[in-house]
């Protein structure tokens, strides 16, 4: 399984599994779509939004694990 960490890219998270945009928007971090997702970190964009990364990157990191889980 991928590991999500603060570090990587909204829009490469996005390539990584489309099904992140529901999460991210559920969060509230609702331009996903926005130009600045392309290059803008995940711990860069949560703290734009007031959001606190680590717990964003867990939440993120569940869901794939989950869907991992599913597939097995």
């Amino acid at each position: 399984m991928v590991k999500i960490d603060k570090s990587m890219i909204i829009g490469d998270l996005i390539k990584l599994d489309e099904n992140l945009i529901y999460i991210l928007m559920r969060e509230g971090m609702h331009c996903v779509g926005c130009p600045s997702s392309q290059m803008e970190s995940l711990e860069e964009a949560a703290l734009v939004h007031g959001m606190d990364p680590d717990v964003l990157v867990a939440r993120l990191n569940e869901f794939l694990g989950a869907m991992e889980a599913d597939k097995q």
